[in-house]
């Protein structure tokens, strides 16, 4: 699951207030989505997860 805003040039363009948010930690590193892919992928099988919650720090939930 991501829950938040990344950021790509779709973000940067339409919606700059959400945008201003990333000095915040406000909206997610497409880089560090990937090692949490990468992450999920590469897991071990005596260790298994089944679903990954990605989320801005600054997200209360």
């Amino acid at each position: 699951v991501i829950d938040g805003a990344i950021d790509t040039a779709f973000i940067r363009d339409n919606f700059p207030e959400r945008y201003a948010l990333k000095a915040d930690d406000g909206i997610l590193n497409p880089d560090h989505i990937a090692d949490s892919y990468w992450m999920l992928h590469a897991q071990p099988r005596d260790a298994w997860t089944h679903e990954l919650d990605l989320r801005p720090w600054m997200e209360k939930f």
